[in-house]
């Protein structure tokens, strides 16, 4: 009973952020939709699976190979005894997913 309800939370908390966030991922930037949606998932910035603010603020969409990334890269520091490496993320970037958002609304009309 309590992993149906486990999974029946994660969908909740899934179909909330697909809602909120754009489909991207939050690491690698690649854009996903239709069938490939599946492969987006959302990462508990803070680790703490139970910690589901409403507003969104502890989740990222990832895809699954960033996601499987992110989670290694705890369960590699757990065992060392290190704090986990910082992303590439953590250090400002040049890519702006949104910046021809524009021009793709133009292309619609």
């Amino acid at each position: 009973m309590a992993r149906r309800t486990q999974a029946e939370l994660q969908q909740a908390y899934r179909e909330q952020a697909l809602k909120m966030f754009p489909w991207i991922c939050a690491h690698c930037g690649r854009d996903f939709d239709g069938k490939k949606l599946s492969q987006l998932t959302v990462h508990h910035k803070d680790h703490n699976h139970d910690n589901n603010p409403p507003d969104g603020s502890n989740w990222e969409l990832l895809c699954l190979y960033c996601h499987d990334n992110e989670h290694q890269r705890y369960q590699v520091a757990d065992e060392s005894g290190e704090p986990p490496p910082g992303r590439e993320q953590d250090r400002p970037s040049t890519f702006t997913p949104f910046a021809r958002l524009a021009d793709l609304y133009k292309r619609k009309t």
